[in-house]
């Protein structure tokens, strides 16, 4: 029977009508909020039917049991499910559960019943009308299609007996599952989860219609005839909580006439095979038909039927389910609503091990199992639909669910920042991770860190992977730093596609004609000319309103044909995400083919590009297109801004970034959720993970939960653009901002012996040295006073190395108090997990719930001289600024185009306060130079270069790719750090 689950109502045909032409059709039937009467009704082909199922009923005689006003249920169970619906609508205008049926074959009447049902309720129905020959695997895939369309709720279906295997009945999303035919419905409901899963609408349309007729079920000896799968396991279950004695038995069985005549109710689940006489079935006996082939199903076609007492009809049975099924649908959409409202995590954490001493970062990665993604992402409340996996570790989160949770409070939100590093960095990112799994794994609140993605060009130079260390860390590691899902490859795609654009236009513009330029530009097609819709838009922006290519004037056409780059100002560099020194500068251009045309140019680093810090910075698909279509490459040899949107490349841009605009998901060790999403340089751009991973994290952790995000270099940079650029393109408020400080850089501050990568620190570092550390805390002093600047809390966080002593940490905890910080707090997440960094947990959630007096430090209207020298006084600490004469004429330029307005962003070394990396502490009464002045339009910002910055790092004596290997047999990576 479990194969007529969907059929409850047929046209009976006798003799069979043979079918039609194969059809593969797909009929939205909408439904109006009108319509009464019609679940109910005697009209059409359900009106046919129901004549005829009178004139049997008519034979039964006076004294046989009347059955239930089949009308009246029914119409209870449409309105009961019509005020839910309503009741939804009323909080959601908008939504309109979508039932979708899957056919095999003709059967209008199925049809018709559905259509007059949801009309009443007030549903919409689709049906997917498939030949009646199609395959099972033809079926599962019009199955998998609805599966994945978020517009429907609830999926049926109505297909021959022959087509109904597990495979095809599994195939259904559970969710959407509204006959309770999948593996999952029925053992919720075996188990007593009733309220959690669907149940057959036909099975609860027999107890009904018994109950409605005045039948007790306790102690009734139930008899299920021909009924199989589903729909018998539904049945049984149903009776025996309700006190029934049942017994199951196929027409084949040979006690099946005892069982018959010791039977109180029988229900027939397949039609009654001609050689079963119904005398064995006693007078009084109630009998129930769950199939369309009982007594006057073959009407004029079969033996006369017998009267007995007790019988509900078929149509009594279908159509009660049929409206059960349309509840059933109300049910799910619901459901569905509640799953897109916030909802608690229920966060499995990971336990940790630690040893000690403390093993390397991979052996730590490599030594804990990580979660699978998909069951870190239902934890944290993302809905199947709202994730692609990447592998077992990685998915990539759609922007859906920031529409999704709209209406839900952001959480608390933290940026980690740090003194001025040494060389080898103070552990940002170990500080972040190290806190979210304090917050999360140790005082059970939500938290979620959003990192950037590493560059490979550092993780096989000399710095490594960024994916935190010792145990706070991003896990898998070696993911974490190599890969991840492509973005950074997407990025250099897209920029390498957009400097071919440059070089190719300018090329093809010194070689051909006005005309001959036009006629390639907007080629013949099947003898007609069209413009593209990005060619369309560039005619606006010239001022020209035509879209016939044939009426442009030959001044037109030049107009449109001809951008005029001076390729002395483009700005546009190639590529890679690999650190080649070799490429700092180079000559393009030099193949016979290229008739002449070379240039200088050079190689930036992948995460250097402008479309990594438009990444950074969207807040939308729509938007990143927009940005990427204004990103400025050159000047046109009038001194007018030449953009990616001018050379027809935004559409294309857009379609390589589709995919990079979703945040990464991934696992800290102890289980904890991460973003990892956008990397921008920290000195040419801003150095912040995504303003996206940054607003979907605020709406997951809920309004009492924590988004801890880092920011690139010391917070006289990263800390600094985080605030001007990124709170300035987002709109989010911080609330506090922890500093992480070492012992290490203190003492270089204070004095100390230089620091280099790869060579053994000094005794001055490794010994006690409450001198040099009293002294470097100066630099510690300074960078909270910029962090005040912007009116955010300040909480120290000492990243603890076992060299320290405890007078030395404690002497940097009292300083770091005197000189205006909420608390300050050692930490020891490195060596112990989130365990060691739960004072500092204690410690944020103190200072963030004072009350923020966020402020920019300048307005963006103000003159870009000013702008910079506000930041080089206030933040710094210098005099004042010097600009070269080159700086002055890009100021100028800059101004005159319109993008005077934009926010700062300094390119300055990370090593000092100052532009001199040598001077440590706190450098005083300098000048500072500013060298040049670029721009990032799509990104929104403008970059003065102090001193000479390197946008294409080189590789050291001896990388770190000497100590990266693969074991070609357990496939695992060694020599990451």
């Amino acid at each position: 029977m479990s194969a007529r689950l969907p059929l409850f109502l047929r046209q009976l045909r006798c003799p069979p009508q043979p079918a039609g032409p194969p059809r593969r059709l797909r009929v939205p039937c909408r439904a109006s909020s009108g319509g009464g009467g019609r679940c109910g009704g005697g009209e059409g082909l359900l009106g046919q039917r129901r004549q005829q199922n009178a004139q049997a009923r008519s034979s039964r005689g006076p004294g046989s049991q009347a059955p239930p006003a089949r009308n009246s249920i029914v119409r209870e169970v449409i309105q009961n499910s019509k005020e839910v619906l309503s009741l939804l609508q009323e909080k959601n205008p908008a939504f309109k559960p979508v039932l979708a049926i899957i056919q095999a074959g003709d059967d209008n009447l199925m049809q018709e019943v559905n259509q007059n049902l949801a009309e009443e309720a007030g549903l919409n129905i689709t049906h997917i009308c498939l030949p009646p020959e199609s395959s099972e695997d033809e079926i599962i895939d019009e199955i998998l299609k609805i599966n994945e369309d978020t517009r429907v709720h609830g999926l049926a279906l109505q297909i021959s007996e022959n087509s109904f295997s597990n495979k095809v009945l599994n195939a259904l999303k559970p969710e959407k599952d509204v006959d309770g035919v999948t593996d999952i419905n029925l053992g919720k409901l075996v188990r007593g989860d009733a309220q959690e899963c669907f149940i057959s609408p036909v099975a609860r349309a027999v107890i009904e219609l018994l109950e409605k007729s005045g039948v007790n079920l306790d102690g009734k000896k139930i008899l299920l005839v021909g009924a199989h799968g589903s729909l018998e396991a539904s049945l049984q279950c149903l009776f025996q909580r309700k006190g029934s004695m049942t017994m199951s038995s196929q027409w084949e069985t040979p006690q099946l006439q005892s069982k018959l005549q010791e039977a109180d109710i029988v229900v027939l689940g397949s039609p009654k095979p001609e050689g079963i006489p119904l005398s064995w079935i006693q007078p009084g006996t109630t009998v129930l038909n769950c199939s369309h082939d009982f007594l006057s199903g073959k009407l004029g076609c079969g033996p006369p039927s017998m009267q007995f007492s007790g019988r509900i009809a078929e149509d009594d049975v279908s159509l009660l389910a049929a409206a059960l099924r349309i509840q059933n649908m109300v049910g799910s959409g619901r459901r569905w609503l509640r799953e897109q409202q916030y909802t608690r995590w229920r966060l499995h954490c990971l336990k940790l091990q630690p040893l000690s001493p403390v093993p390397s970062d991979i052996e730590i990665s490599r030594a804990q199992t990580p979660k699978a993604v998909d069951v870190l992402a239902k934890e944290i409340g993302l809905l199947a639909d709202e994730i692609e996996i990447y592998g077992k570790s990685k998915a990539k989160v759609r922007l859906s669910l920031l529409e999704r949770l709209k209406d839900q409070a952001d959480g608390k939100y933290v940026l980690v920042a740090g003194i001025t590093p040494t060389p080898l960095g103070e552990g940002k990112s170990t500080v972040t991770i190290g806190l979210v799994q304090a917050l999360t794994a140790h005082l059970n609140i939500n938290s979620f860190a959003c990192l950037r993605q590493p560059s490979q060009g550092p993780t096989f130079g000399v710095k490594g992977g960024a994916a935190g260390g010792g145990y706070a860390q991003v896990i898998p590691m070696e993911e974490f730093n190599l890969h991840l899902t492509g973005d950074i490859h997407a990025i250099t795609a897209a920029n390498n596609l957009l400097a071919a654009a440059i070089d190719t236009r300018i090329l093809h513009e010194n070689t051909q004609t006005d005309k001959a330029l036009y006629n390639r530009l907007v080629p013949l097609a099947n003898g007609v000319r069209e413009f593209s819709k990005i060619q369309l838009a560039r005619l606006k922006k010239l001022g020209i309103n035509k879209s016939d290519p044939s009426t442009l004037t030959e001044e037109e056409i030049r107009k449109f044909s001809r951008l005029n780059i001076d390729p002395s100002t483009i700005t546009w560099q190639r590529v890679l995400d690999t650190n080649d020194r070799f490429l700092r500068k180079i000559t393009i251009g030099q193949a016979n083919t290229e008739k002449g045309y070379s240039r200088q140019a050079q190689f930036d680093i992948a995460v250097a590009s402008e479309i990594m810090a438009v990444l950074a910075l969207t807040d939308s698909l729509t938007d990143m297109k927009e940005r990427l279509g204004r990103m400025v490459v050159a000047s046109d040899k009038d001194g007018q801004p030449i953009t990616a949107e001018d050379l027809g490349v935004t559409g294309a841009l857009t379609v390589l970034m589709k995919d990079a605009i979703k945040p990464n998901l991934m696992q800290t060790l102890e289980g904890t959720p991460v973003f990892v999403h956008a990397g921008p340089f920290a000195n040419i751009a801003h150095g912040n993970s995504s303003v996206l991973a940054d607003k979907i994290a605020l709406k997951l952790v809920g309004e009492e939960g924590f988004v801890v995000t880092e920011a690139g270099f010391g917070a006289d940079i990263g800390m600094e653009k985080f605030f001007n650029i990124k709170c300035r393109a987002s709109g989010l408020v911080p609330n506090v901002v922890v500093l992480v400080a070492t012992v290490r850089a203190l003492k270089m501050h204070g004095g100390g012996p230089s620091v280099t990568a790869g060579v053994p620190l000094k005794r001055e570092y490794t010994e006690e040295n409450i001198q040099l550390v009293a002294d470097g805390c100066c630099n510690l002093q300074k960078q909270i006073q910029i962090a005040q600047l912007f009116g955010v809390p300040v909480v120290v966080a000492l990243n603890v190395f076992k060299t320290d002593t405890r007078a030395e940490i404690d002497l940097v905890c009292e300083l770091a108090k005197r000189a205006g910080a909420f608390d300050a707090v050692p930490c020891y997440h490195w060596s112990i997990g989130g365990k060691g960094s739960v004072d500092l947990a204690w410690a944020v959630r103190e200072a963030a719930s004072k009350r923020s007096r966020f402020q920019f430090l300048y307005d963006v209207q103000l003159p870009i001289v000013e702008k910079i020298r506000t930041i080089a006084q206030a933040v710094y600490g210098a005099r004042d600024i010097e600009l070269s004469p080159e700086a002055q004429s890009k100021i100028d330029r800059y101004t005159q185009q319109g993008f005077g307005n934009l926010p700062i962003c300094m390119a300055k070394t990370h090593l000092s306060l100052s532009h001199q990396p040598d001077k440590k502490g706190v450098p005083r009464d300098f000048i500072l130079p500013i060298s040049d002045v670029r721009a990032s339009i799509g990104a929104g910002f403008i970059y003065p270069l102090v001193g000479t910055m390197s946008t294409m790092p080189g590789l050291p004596t001896r990388p770190c790719f000497y100590d990266i290997d693969l074991d070609t047999e357990t496939e695992q990576v060694k020599g990451l750090f």
